[in-house]
């Protein structure tokens, strides 16, 4: 975080430091002429080492001038006209006419005027990192008074313009009605603000008297009789003035106010409160860290205390909201065998629909949370080891049930080929078997929120180890068919199982949970055999499409796992009926399969290809387009299953059109097994009913397009939408972040551009669409599940307006989803925003206008109507 967060302030320009604290190297321009003036004087006295007087120059003087350079011994004054340049001692100096007094180490500089009588070749000092440019200057290189006339200097993002500026020795500078802005246009800026007068002592603070705010040289009723501010260009710990308020549900309020810890170079610490007069407060912490070529990251905590009503009448209610998240990502110098990761965001279910400092319209239909922290690394030996360690968490947020794994654990030893030699050519049935081994542990536990952190959620913990060893080899038979076969052994630990039984009091059967290792294994073989085959047609070469491939890749296979009836035990139920179980059901990796999987299976994968004339080619080339990515078909029969031997033909498929701008997938599920006159599946074919050869249970079709009006560029991203629970692109609405609005709709780049094209204005726009339609019949329902359309986009509707906006409309619901319409107006050093939502319980507005500027993001006004959190 950088300190604009600070304090507010007008930073200004260090016109000249203090000549005990900066240094710079002494430079000659060139073709210039080097010249030690004390050489010219004819006294040798002045030079002479053992002299009782000191020289009158402490140092070389480098300088040039187009017109003449003028020498007056008896003044001891240099003269240097038109496209002068001196250099001297720390400092450098260019200007139309520049004198030098060497006798009272004094420096004169100004402008010229050219032949139509216009000021021209203004005065720009540099010494050290400090840069003016005034009208004029006076100053003395002995003891550092100077007097500068119209001076202009940038410090970060503040620029200073002063009428009077006079340096004293003690390195104290006074000002006599200064401008201070950030607007680029130091000489003609929409807004300034006008200290008549002001005291700046370099690197420690600054003092204003009375200070008045101008917007397009009109003067505001906006001021402040004297102002003090911390000057330095390090970050440095500071108050976070609040924004005042009211809430007709929560009263009045202050927000967003705290403070700012810059506690090193390499990490800092934010700390913000919300306080509401009917009880309601917030606090927020938030740090940032980094450390060069080795990792950074950010840490934030946010946790929210809720009053609705008033106590003592029915409708009083209190709830507490937590959120916790913390991004790290380790630098790729940092280790080649080792990585460190972590993305976590966790905390209350209705955190981002109930916030008091966040509206984000997007998170109401992001139902999951999920967090990762992971430790990887590889261990360079022959055959390499790798190992990770992983704490992971997902929670739906409308079941409000919670899964974490404490931690997880998986390691491999890399694959051995033990019939071949390390570097040699693995070709035939031997050479190519290979064993390899991993290992899967965890800890897992799905539990309520409201047992987060109680005893009660271990309760229910899953913990088990497996154990993997697969084996395989590959080779061609026929020259054209490549056949996979393998075997593979799992060995499963679990650290509990359970016992079932029937209770004759209760008349249930029970399940009690029996803690103690335990363990089962399984082992299963495959097969499988593919080729690849080619079919093109070629058209004449004037044509358009020139030839059509159509690439297709059958696969047949064969699988056989036995029956592992060996890990199930019985009990009796009340009719003396003795029912199968196994006591790993419900443990972490569930329990073997009791009947035989004895199955072949079919799959056919489709690519579809054109080769057509490319129009843009100036030389008649061809290029190659794809017109299905994807066409493929699955199905298996299990010989073992005594009914429904045949599993249902999957179908999916997938395009892209329009320049890859449109991505069309669909897929389908056909059953070739028929419904009896409850609509309840037979294990006898459609056919055999005269129904048909299949049915169709269930389709899908999903549409994607994305456009821009210019070149087709990727759109742009929302990173607050991702922070706070929503998506990364504004299908669903932006997100609203109170206490940082500084994501604005437009581009870094985009008011360069607007500038140029005043006359010659063009609508950018960018637009995306997301259709969505789903058949769902497997009762013979014959019902669309599904079937909605979304879009979102942005227009420029004249130069600085952007509009954006986020809509769509459920068909199947017949109503129209969540809408938002956001505007934009660029003000150059202002941004002014205004967002709705119009319709639906989510309904709000917000309103916003504040410099741009992080050294001033604090002034604005901003005013809102949030919605109902109580509807949510």
């Amino acid at each position: 975080m950088s300190t604009k967060i600070n304090h507010i302030v007008f930073l200004f320009f260090f016109l000249i430091a203090c000549n005990s604290e900066i240094y710079s190297q002494t430079t000659t321009p060139k073709d210039s002429a080097q010249v030690n003036v004390n050489e010219l004087v004819a006294t040798k006295a002045l030079v002479k080492k053992d002299s009782t007087k000191k020289p009158l120059l402490e140092g070389i003087v480098n300088r040039k001038a187009k017109d003449y350079e003028k020498l007056d011994q008896r003044k001891k004054r240099l003269t240097l006209y038109n496209e002068a340049e001196l250099h001297y001692i720390d400092f450098e100096l260019k200007s139309g006419i520049i004198v030098l007094d060497y006798e009272k180490n004094e420096v004169y500089a100004g402008r010229i005027k050219d032949s139509t009588g216009k000021y021209t070749q203004y005065p720009y000092f540099k010494q050290g990192e400090n840069v003016i440019e005034p009208d004029s200057i006076r100053f003395n290189t002995k003891t550092g008074k100077a007097l500068i006339w119209n001076t202009k200097s940038k410090q970060g993002e503040m620029f200073l313009k002063s009428e009077i500026s006079k340096r004293e020795n003690d390195s104290v500078i006074f000002f006599q009605r200064a401008r201070f802005t950030t607007s680029t246009n130091i000489e003609n800026p929409e807004y300034y603000f006008l200290a008549y007068k002001a005291k700046l002592v370099p690197k420690k603070k600054f003092v204003t008297g009375l200070t008045h705010m101008y917007i397009a040289d009109v003067p505001t009723p906006i001021g402040v009789p004297f102002a003090f501010f911390p000057m330095t260009d390090k970050n440095t710990s500071g108050v976070i003035i609040p924004a005042p308020g009211q809430n007709n549900e929560r009263g009045y309020f202050l927000q967003n106010g705290g403070y700012y810890f810059a506690l090193s170079d390499y990490y800092d610490l934010a700390v913000l409160g919300d306080y509401y007069t009917n009880g309601s407060y917030a606090i927020r912490t938030e740090t940032s860290y980094a450390k060069r070529y080795k990792y950074n990251g950010r840490v934030q905590f946010r946790y929210e205390n809720q009053v609705f009503g008033e106590k003592g009448f029915p409708d009083y209610s209190k709830t507490n909201q937590y959120n916790i998240q913390w991004s790290h990502s380790q630098d790729a110098k940092a280790s080649a065998n080792s990585r460190f990761s972590s993305s976590v965001n966790f905390g209350s279910s209705k955190y981002f629909r109930q916030s008091l400092n966040l509206i984000n319209v997007g998170s109401n239909l992001n139902n999951t949370l999920s967090s990762s922290i992971s430790y990887s690394k590889t261990i360079p030996t022959v055959p390499l080891v790798n190992f990770a360690v992983a704490v992971t968490h997902n929670q739906n947020t409308n079941t409000e049930v919670v899964n974490l794994t404490l931690p997880s654990f998986n390691a491999s030893v890399d694959r051995v080929f033990p019939f071949s030699k390390r570097d040699g050519i693995k070709k035939g049935v031997f050479q190519n078997i290979n064993f390899q081994y991993s290992l899967r542990g965890e800890n897992r536990i799905a539990t309520k929120e409201e047992f987060l952190f109680k005893s009660e959620m271990f309760d229910t913990a899953l913990a088990g180890i497996s154990h993997s060893i697969p084996l395989s080899t590959n080779f061609k038979i026929f020259k054209h068919f490549s056949v996979t076969t393998g075997t593979n052994f799992t060995e499963n630990w679990v650290f509990n199982t359970n016992e079932k039984f029937y209770n004759p009091v209760t008349n249930e059967v029970e399940t009690v949970r029996k803690n103690g290792f335990d363990a089962f294994r399984t082992y299963n073989f495959t097969t499988s055999i593919g080729t690849t085959v080619y079919g093109t047609y070629t058209f004449k070469e004037t044509n358009k499409i020139q030839a059509i491939r159509h690439l297709m890749r059958p696969t047949l296979s064969y699988g056989y796992t036995p029956s592992f009836d060996e890990f199930y035990q019985q009990y009796t139920d009340n009719l003396g009926n003795y029912i199968d179980y196994s006591r790993f059901e419900g443990t972490l990796f569930g329990a073997p399969s009791k009947t035989i999987y004895n199955s072949i299976g079919f799959g056919l994968a489709n690519t579809l290809e054109a080769k057509v004339l490319d129009k843009d080619s100036k030389k008649g080339e061809s290029k190659k387009i794809s017109l299905l990515n994807q066409f493929n078909f699955s199905t298996s029969y299990n010989f073992a299953a005594e009914e429904f031997n045949l599993a249902p033909i999957d179908f999916i498929g997938g395009t892209s059109l329009f320049d890859n701008k449109l991505g069309v997938n669909f897929g389908a599920r056909f059953d070739p097994y028929d419904l009896d006159e409850n609509n309840i599946k037979i294990d006898e074919y459609s056919i055999n009913n005269g129904n048909g050869l299949v049915r169709m249970t269930s389709s899908n079709i999903t549409l994607n397009y994305s456009v821009a009006s210019n070149d087709f560029s990727t759109e742009k991203k929302s990173t607050q939408n991702v922070q706070n629970g929503g998506r990364e692109d504004d299908l669903f609405g932006s997100a609203t972040d109170l206490g940082n609005q500084d994501e604005s709709l437009f581009k870094k780049d985009d008011t360069k551009k607007q500038q140029t094209k005043l006359f010659n204005y063009s609508f950018p726009w960018d637009l995306r669409l997301a259709y969505s339609l789903t058949y769902s019949n497997d009762s013979n329902q014959r019902e669309i599940t599904t079937n909605s359309l979304m879009v979102s986009g942005n227009v420029d509707l004249a130069v600085r307006w952007k509009m954006g906006f986020s809509s769509g409309y459920d068909f199947a619901s017949k109503g129209i989803v969540r809408t938002q319409l956001r505007f934009e107006r660029d003000l150059e050093s202002w941004r002014m925003s205004f967002s709705i939502v119009p319709i639906g319980v989510y309904s709000y507005w917000n309103f916003f206008i504040g410099i741009k500027s992080s050294i001033l993001s604090d002034i604005k006004w901003d005013k809102r109507k949030l919605p109902d959190a109580r509807l949510r």
